[in-house]
């Protein structure tokens, strides 16, 4: 189908993007295009300007900013998956990153086009509350930053304005950690039917702290506190691993759809915790 008319406009920087969404009615951000497209193309967006930040080089690329990683919101998955960076302090990112669709959407979507997109299905938001990324928003009024924790606030909705541009997320550099994202998905697509994003600080033959994020149990990313306090001091075998991510899905909302039933959907949430957590641990 093709799209309804709009007006397209490919800023220099991005004050001149944060203007241009100021001054219009129904303006949507272009990054990589593999969510608007289809959206467009479908008819189920009508904006009056569609602003293509390709042209903006300094929202890409990742630099180390201390104690965190500064990963420009248009980056590419695939970027993001060869960075030696990300490789070296938050691994998790990548694993989870290289699950996401297939080469040829990682080498044109972006991390900020994916995490401001705000899929609960997607697979990098779950990545990003676990780990407490940090969202920098460029609008009228400056630049912000907002905790991962309240930047997902519903389907498909986040904590951008209509004149906020997302220009990079800051991720914490994981030393000590170890990790792993598992996902079960319909062989025929790559969205997650349930995600885990799960990170353990291992100490002696323990687990010393845990971190967990659920991929679609809820209209947004979920934070499986619950697990994480009960994983705090047990011994690392998979069978206490387990017993801990008995409440997983304990606070969550999961959907009702053609992929799964809710209460399948919690199952899942259960057994691949339990199995995300023990591999993270090395088991």
């Amino acid at each position: 189908m093709i799209p309804a008319q709009f007006d397209y406009v490919r800023p220099g920087d991005v004050s001149e993007a944060v203007r241009v969404l100021s001054e219009s009615e129904e303006p949507k951000l272009l990054a990589g295009g593999q969510s608007l497209t289809p959206l467009l193309r479908f008819r189920l967006a009508y904006p009056d300007v569609v602003i293509d930040l390709a042209g903006l080089t300094e929202l890409r690329g990742v630099q180390d900013d201390g104690d965190r990683l500064r990963i420009g919101a248009m980056t590419t998955h695939d970027e993001v998956l060869h960075d030696p960076l990300i490789a070296a302090h938050c691994g998790l990112l990548a694993q989870a990153t290289r699950t996401v669709a297939d080469p040829a959407v990682r080498h044109r979507g972006t991390l900020g086009g994916s995490l401001a997109h705000a899929d609960p299905a997607g697979d990098l938001p779950a990545v990003a509350l676990a780990l407490d990324a940090e969202f920098v928003i460029s609008g009228e009024d400056g630049e912000r930053t907002v905790p991962a924790s309240e930047f997902f606030q519903d389907y498909l909705t986040t904590a951008l304005d209509i004149g906020d541009v997302l220009t990079a997320v800051r991720f914490p550099k994981m030393s000590g950690w170890s990790f792993h994202y598992e996902k079960f998905s319909q062989a025929a697509q790559a969205w997650a039917v349930v995600g885990v994003a799960a990170a353990v600080r291992p100490d002696g033959g323990g687990i010393a702290e845990a971190r967990v994020g659920l991929t679609n149990m809820g209209s947004t990313p979920v934070r499986a506190h619950g697990v994480e306090a009960a994983c705090r001091g047990i011994p690392a075998r998979a069978d206490a691993l387990r017993d801990a991510a008995r409440t997983a899905d304990a606070d969550t909302d999961p959907p009702n759809d053609l992929s799964a039933q809710a209460d399948y959907r919690r199952h899942l949430a259960r057994v691949l915790t339990g199995r995300a957590l023990a591999r993270a641990a090395g088991l």
